[in-house]
């Protein structure tokens, strides 16, 4: 009996896909922000967010099994987990670009 008996084989989760996702979606992001940035070479694309359309999903959790309902959840909650990690990225490349525009402007020179 290992340490980590209780869980079966069956209820292993494999990152391995989400990450490559998240690994490709990134280099997207960024291939499309340098082919943003080289069209509108002087322009504010900062303030021009790409919005994706939201799709709102409702669960009917009252005739579903309870492996089902954990199922679903946990699916749900990567989700979020997901568009929580992107909307922090986002807000990263936000402020490293206003600090190159502060440091062009010389805002902080007192």
């Amino acid at each position: 009996m290992g340490l980590f008996s209780f869980r079966r084989k069956k209820d292993v989760i494999d990152l391995g896909e989400r990450y490559k996702k998240r690994k490709e979606k990134a280099e997207q992001i960024a291939s499309e922000s340098k082919d943003s940035s080289q069209n509108n070479a002087g322009g504010f694309t900062f303030f021009d967010t790409q919005k994706t359309p939201e799709k709102e999903e409702t669960i009917d959790l009252s005739d579903t099994s309870g492996h089902e309902k954990k199922r679903k959840l946990a699916k749900r909650l990567m989700e979020m987990t997901s568009r929580l990690e992107d909307l922090s990225n986002q807000i990263y490349h936000l402020q490293q670009r206003i600090e190159v525009l502060e440091r062009k402007l010389n805002v902080n020179k007192y």
